[in-house]
């Protein structure tokens, strides 16, 4: 898309999570909907179910990546999907290992 909007530092975005999987998310343009994000996609994610509106600014702070590369990504592919955090290998071992009750 070419027009105005695109272009500016502001981005009126919105973000869905996914029901099929925990912490995974989905930033679009709030007047493109999920129109752009290609449909393998959207059938792994799930049905978008809307999380929050918000207006991107590149400065803006989000907690798992940097705004102007969500912006980047909404402007040049019409969607940026953020994964649920990996988990840490030490906290699959300690709930693997078998605990005693010690009293």
């Amino acid at each position: 898309m070419n027009d105005d909007r695109m272009r500016g530092d502001k981005l009126l975005c919105e973000v869905f999570k996914s029901p099929r999987m925990d912490e995974m998310y989905l930033y679009v343009d709030k007047r493109e909907g999920v129109s752009r994000v290609p449909e393998p996609l959207l059938e792994r994610f799930g049905k978008p179910v809307p999380s929050m509106t918000l207006i991107l600014t590149a400065d803006k702070r989000l907690g798992r990546a940097q705004a102007a590369d969500v912006m980047a990504a909404i402007r040049e592919k019409g969607f940026y999907l953020q994964m649920p955090p990996a988990k840490e290998e030490y906290l699959l071992d300690l709930y693997r290992t078998p605990t005693e009750a010690r009293y």
